[in-house]
C-alpha cells in the first residue's frame, strides 16, 4: 500500500539532504520539534497543513514544488507496485 506521508516524508527528507542541512536546523526554523520533524519524514506522522507549510518554508521550498515532488514519489511507488503484480 502507498501512503501518502510515507511520500510527503520521502520528498521532505530528499530536499534536506539534498541541501546539507540537518534535522536540529530545519526543526529549529520550522518552529518543529526534532522527534516530530524526524516521524514526519519517516512517514510516521502526517503533517497538518499550517506544519507542512512552515518545513517547506524553512526548506525554501513552496508547498506546490514539495506537492510536485510528493506526486512524482506517489506515481513512482504506484508504477513500481504493478510492475510487481504484473509480473506474477
Amino acid at each position: 500500500m502507498v501512503l501518502l506521508r510515507q511520500a510527503v516524508g520521502h520528498t521532505l527528507r530528499n530536499a534536506r539532504t539534498n541541501q546539507s542541512r540537518t534535522l536540529r536546523d530545519v526543526a529549529r526554523e520550522a518552529r518543529v520539534s526534532l522527534g516530530y520533524l524526524s516521524e514526519v519524514e519517516r512517514g510516521q506522522k502526517e503533517a497538518s497543513s499550517e506544519l507542512l507549510n512552515a518545513i517547506c518554508e524553512a526548506l525554501g521550498l513552496t508547498l506546490s514544488s514539495v506537492m510536485t515532488g510528493v506526486t512524482h514519489e506517489l506515481a513512482s511507488r504506484e508504477s513500481a507496485k504493478l510492475s510487481v503484480v504484473d509480473a506474477a
